[in-house]
C-alpha cells in the first residue's frame, strides 16, 4: 500500500459518545461513500454541532456516492431522512434483513422528527426503497468505479437481526488498501443470532468502544440472574419495569423469557404466581411490528433458534405474552398495573427512557417500592436513562419532561444484556484477524472506554496504532 492510495475518514458523530454515528471514507479523488446516518440522544452532539435538535446535514454531501447502513437502530439510521432532503439520491447499501427492517424504522422516526403528514412520510418511505440495495452478507460489490475504485463487503455482526461490519476494498492499479467499519459489534451467544467471526485482514480498523472498559458476564449467568432478579422483584408485590428499545433487546428479552418459562413451567415466580401464569407485556406497536418482522426473517435466525421452532416452541410469540397496540388500553395498563402492583413484567421502549411508553410507566410506578426497574442497554449522558441508573439506588429523583418524579422503586442494571460486544470481544475481533490492522481507530464510547480499550489494544499488539479521534 502507497500514501498515494490512502482514503481519509472524518467522523460526523458517535466520536465523543455512542449516538448519532456516521463516518465518512473519502478516496483521494474526492469521492466517499458514507457509514451510517444517526440520530442523536441524550446530550450527545457532533463536533460540527448536530443533536439531537438540530438534525439537519451540516456537512457537504455532493461527492457522497453510497451511503452503507451497518444496522438499522435509530442512532444509526435517524438522520436518513434528512440526508435525503438535503439531497441524497445514492444508493442505500444493507443486508437483506436491514432492508427489510429499515422502513419499519424510519417509518417511525419520520412520525417523531419529522412530520406527521402521512403523506410525505409514503413519499420518503417510497424514495427509501428504491435507494435501498438489499447485498447478501459475504459478498463483494462494487460502489465506485474508475481510477480508484471501492467496492464493499458487509459480513454478521451479531448484534441485532441484519447487522454487519463493513469491509472496503480501495484499488488503484495493482496497489489496495482494505478498511473496515466495525458498525455495532454483538456479544457471542447473543440469542437469535450467530456470532460475529473477524475479516481476514484490514489495514484500518475503525472500531467501536461502547464497553472497551468493562466485561460482560456470561449467557448462562445473566439468564440466571435475570430469573432471580423477576422472582426477587415480584417478591415486593409489584412490577417490573424494562426500559428497552424496540428492535433487538425487546426479541432477545422474549427469547430468554421464553426459555426461562420453559425451564420453570410450575415453578413459583414470586407467592401464588407461577411462571406459566405470569403475564409479560409488550407495550410498543413498534418493537410489536419489529417481532413480527423477526419471526418473518427465520432464515437468518442462529441455529439454536431453529430448533426451538423445529421443536414446536415459538420463542417470540408465547401464550404469556400481551402486546398492547393502542393509546387507551396503554394507559388503561399503566393506570392498573399502578394502581393494582400485579405482577408483571412491562417491556417498553425507549431503552434510554428518553421517550416513548416507558416515560408514563415511569412516572405513574417509579415512586412506589412495590416496582422495580431493569436497566439492560446502555444508558447515554443526559438521558433520563442515565439519571436513574445513576441517581436512583441513591433515593433520587428524575426529571421527565420537564416534571421532577422521586425515585423509590428498586433499581438494577444488567449488563450481560447488552447487544454491545465487551473488552475481551473487542480485542479478539482485532486478534483473530490473520493480517493484522496498522491503524485501529476507536469511535462510538465515551471517554474512560475508549482510553481503556486503547490501552488493552496497544498492551497486546505494539505494532499497532491506535487513535482516539
Amino acid at each position: 500500500m502507497t500514501s498515494t492510495l490512502a482514503a481519509r475518514i472524518s467522523h460526523h458523530g458517535a466520536v465523543d459518545g455512542v449516538t448519532g454515528s456516521c463516518h465518512q471514507l473519502s478516496l483521494p479523488d474526492g469521492q466517499s461513500v458514507l457509514v451510517d446516518c444517526g440520530l442523536f440522544q441524550g446530550a450527545e452532539t457532533s463536533r460540527e454541532g448536530a443533536g439531537a435538535e438540530r438534525l439537519d446535514i451540516s456537512f457537504p454531501i455532493d461527492r457522497v456516492r453510497a451511503l452503507v447502513v451497518t444496522h438499522v437502530h435509530i442512532d444509526h439510521v435517524g438522520r436518513i431522512p434528512r440526508l435525503l432532503a438535503a439531497g441524497y439520491r445514492g444508493p442505500i447499501v444493507c443486508s437483506q434483513a436491514s432492508a427489510a427492517l429499515l422502513p419499519l424504522v424510519l417509518e417511525d422516526a419520520l412520525k417523531v422528527g419529522f412530520t406527521r403528514d402521512q403523506a410525505l412520510i409514503s413519499g420518503f418511505l417510497k424514495q427509501i426503497r428504491q435507494q435501498t440495495i438489499a447485498v447478501p452478507y459475504k459478498q463483494w460489490r462494487t460502489i465506485i468505479s474508475g481510477e480508484v475504485a471501492l467496492r464493499v463487503r458487509l459480513s454478521p455482526a451479531g448484534h441485532i437481526l441484519g447487522s454487519a461490519y463493513v469491509e472496503f476494498d480501495l484499488k488503484r492499479g495493482q496497489e489496495t488498501q482494505r478498511v473496515v467499519f466495525s458498525g455495532d459489534l454483538g456479544a457471542p451467544y447473543t440469542p437469535l443470532l450467530p456470532a460475529p467471526r473477524s475479516p481476514y485482514g484490514a489495514d484500518v480498523v475503525v472500531l467501536e468502544s461502547t464497553y472497551g472498559d468493562r466485561t460482560h458476564e456470561s449467557r448462562k449467568d445473566r439468564r440466571q440472574r435475570l430469573q432471580a432478579l423477576c422472582e426477587r422483584c415480584f417478591g415486593n408485590k409489584g412490577s417490573l419495569l424494562i426500559p428497552a428499545f424496540s428492535i433487538g433487546r425487546t426479541q432477545e428479552l422474549l427469547y430468554e423469557l421464553e426459555e426461562i418459562i420453559h425451564r420453570n413451567r410450575q415453578r413459583p415466580a414470586a407467592p401464588g404466581v407461577t411462571w406459566d401464569d405470569l403475564d409479560i407485556i409488550v407495550d410498543s406497536p413498534l418493537a410489536a411490528n419489529f417481532t413480527a418482522g423477526y419471526g418473518q426473517l427465520r432464515e437468518h435466525w442462529d441455529s439454536e433458534a431453529r430448533r426451538k421452532v423445529a421443536a414446536g416452541r415459538h420463542p417470540l410469540a408465547f401464550e404469556q405474552l400481551t402486546t398492547i397496540d393502542d393509546h387507551a388500553t396503554h394507559l388503561g395498563a399503566v393506570e392498573y398495573l399502578a394502581r393494582t402492583a400485579r405482577p408483571a413484567i412491562v417491556i417498553a421502549a425507549s431503552g434510554m427512557c428518553s421517550g416513548g411508553r416507558i416515560v408514563n410507566y415511569l412516572k405513574a410506578m417509579l415512586g412506589d417500592p412495590r416496582h422495580d426497574v431493569l436497566l439492560i442497554g446502555y444508558q447515554a449522558a443526559g438521558t433520563p436513562g442515565r439519571q436513574i441508573q445513576q441517581y436512583g439506588p441513591k433515593g433520587g429523583h428524575v426529571d421527565l419532561d420537564g416534571q421532577r418524579y422521586p425515585i423509590r422503586a428498586g433499581i438494577h442494571t444488567l449488563g450481560g444484556y447488552s447487544a454491545h460486544a465487551d473488552q475481551k470481544d473487542l480485542l479478539n475481533f482485532i486478534g483473530r484477524m490473520r493480517h493484522k490492522p496498522r491503524q485501529v481507530r476507536l469511535v462510538h464510547g465515551d471517554t474512560a472506554a475508549k482510553q481503556a480499550l486503547a490501552a488493552a489494544i496497544r498492551q497486546c499488539h505494539p505494532n499497532i496504532e491506535v487513535i482516539v479521534p
